[in-house]
C-alpha cells in the first residue's frame, strides 16, 4: 500500500542535485540516508564544509559559545575523574565532535593556570570528522597556543586504548536519526522519494528488525499519526566508544531525556529540528547541506547498551544541577576572577545564568556519566543527582 506523500520545496544546491541523482537510482531515500548526506556529505554536509556554524555568526548557540565559563566549570570535573583514576600519566582527554575548538582552548587555558600538575600528564585529542573543521581548530589553538599538545583524529578507529574521560558536547543530536510514525495502526519509516522531479515524502515498512525493537523497547506506546525518532547512531556510537575505553569515564552533554520522559507526551512530527540563522523550523529539506538537522537523544539507550557492554552508570542529571554542584564551593568566585571590570563581571555572570537556567539551557540539557575499572567513583557534578536521574 502506498502512503500518502507530501510534495516538498526545497532550494537548489549542490548536494540537492546530488540526492536528486541519489533519488533517480534507488526510488527512495531513508530519512536515516537523507539526514547523513546533508550533514556528512564529504564536499557539501553542513558539518563538513569548515564554514562557521555556531555562535552569533553561525545557525545556532552551543554552551562554549556562550564564552569559557562552560569549560572552567567542567575542567573542575575532569580533574576530579583524573584523581579518582590515581592521577594516571598519561591521562587522555578525548573530545568527539570538537567543532571549532573552543572548548579545547578554553580546558587548555584554565588547566595550565590552575591544573599544571594535570597538564603536564595530559594528552589531548580532538575528534571531528570533517577535515577542514579540524583544521580550523588546530589553527585556533596554535595562534593561542596549546595546539602543539593538541592532536586531531578523524574517528575513533584510529585511537589505541584509552586510560582517561570521553566527552561530548551535543554530538549524539547531530547523529542521522531513523523516522518512525504510526499510520494506520501499524508502524512506517520515513523515506524521501522522486515523482515527476519533485521531491516527495512517504511512509513505507520498516527499514530494519533493529529499528522496530528500538521502538518497540522505548517509544510502544507512539499514537495514531505521531512521530518518534531512532537513533540506532547513538547505540553504534556508544560501542565504538566502550570498545576503546580501558579504564575511565564518558561524559556526554546534549540535549534529550530519558525515554520515560521523552516519549511521555507524543509529538506529531517528533523532535526533530532544522536550525538556520538561529531559527528553528521543521522544514528539514528546504536547504539540504546549508542548515542543521537534529534531534532530541535518547539517554536511555545510551545508558542500556553502556551497560551491556559494561559500563557503570556513575550518574544522570540536567546541566543546571551539574554546574551549580561543581561551582558552589566558592560561588564560582575562581571562574570570574579573569574578568577585570564590575561589567565584565556582570557579563560573566549573565552568561552563566543562560547555561543554568531552567528555561534556557540549565534543564533542557542532560548531563550523563558512565565509568570502567573505577569503584563507585563520587563526583562532585552529580552531587545533586536525584535517583531518577533527574
Amino acid at each position: 500500500m502506498r502512503y500518502p506523500a507530501t510534495v516538498l520545496s526545497t532550494e537548489s544546491s549542490p548536494l540537492k542535485q546530488f540526492l536528486t541523482d541519489e533519488l533517480r537510482r534507488a526510488r527512495r531515500i531513508s530519512f536515516r540516508d537523507y539526514m547523513h548526506w546533508c550533514l556528512y556529505h564529504p564536499e557539501y554536509g553542513y558539518y563538513m564544509q569548515g564554514q562557521e556554524r555556531t555562535g552569533k555568526a553561525g545557525d545556532f548557540f552551543t554552551s562554549t559559545d556562550v564564552g569559557p565559563l562552560f569549560a572552567r566549570i567542567v575542567a573542575r570535573q575532569i580533574v576530579e575523574i583524573w584523581e579518582a583514576l590515581g592521577r594516571p600519566d598519561p591521562f587522555d582527554l578525548v573530545e568527539m565532535g570538537a567543532g571549532r575548538g573552543l572548548f579545547a582552548l578554553d580546558f587548555m587555558q584554565w588547566a595550565g593556570e590552575k591544573a599544571p600538575v594535570l597538564e603536564r600528564t595530559l594528552r589531548y585529542t580532538l575528534i571531528e570528522s570533517g577535515e577542514k573543521q579540524a583544521e580550523v581548530a588546530l589553527t585556533l589553538l596554535r595562534k593561542a597556543g596549546p595546539g602543539e599538545r593538541v592532536r586531531t583524529v578523524p574517528n575513533l578507529d584510529a585511537l589505541g586504548q584509552v586510560i582517561g574521560c570521553f566527552f561530548s558536547n551535543e554530538l549524539v543530536d547531530a547523529f542521522p536519526v531513523s523516522v518512525v510514525g504510526r499510520i494506520e495502526g501499524r508502524l512506517k519509516e520515513l523515506y524521501l522519494t522522486l515523482k515527476d522531479g519533485e521531491w516527495e515524502e512517504e511512509f513505507g515498512p520498516l527499514s530494519s528488525t533493529e529499528v522496530a525493537a528500538y521502538v518497540a523497547r522505548y517509544a510502544h506506546e507512539l499514537e495514531e499519526g505521531c512521530r518518534v525518532e531512532v537513533n540506532l547512531g547513538a547505540v553504534e556510537w556508544m560501542r565504538a566508544v566502550a570498545a576503546r575505553l580501558e579504564r575511565g569515564f564518558i561524559l556526554t552533554v546534549d540535549y534529550g531525556n530519558l525515554a520515560s520522559q521523552l516519549y511521555r507526551t507524543p509529538l506529531a512530527r517528533g523532535t526533530l529540528l532544522a536550525f538556520r540563522h538561529h531559527r528553528a523550523s521543521e522544514d528539514f529539506y528546504r536547504a539540504p547541506g546549508e542548515q542543521d538537522l537534529t534531534a532530541h537523544v535518547n539517554f536511555s539507550a545510551l545508558i542500556d547498551e553502556g551497560s551491556a557492554l559494561g559500563l557503570d552508570l556513575t550518574g544522570f542529571t540536567t546541566q543546571e544541577k551539574f554546574l551549580m554542584a561543581l561551582g558552589e564551593s566558592d560561588q564560582f568566585a575562581e571562574l570570574f576572577e579573569d574578568e577585570s571590570s564590575e561589567t565584565e563581571k556582570l557579563q560573566a555572570r549573565l552568561r552563566l545564568k543562560r547555561l543554568i537556567h531552567p528555561e534556557d539551557m540549565g534543564e533542557v540539557f542532560k548531563v550523563l556519566i558512565q565509568h570502567r575499572g573505577v569503584h563507585e567513583p563520587k563526583l562532585t557534578g552529580l552531587k545533586y543527582a536525584s535517583r531518577a536521574g533527574g
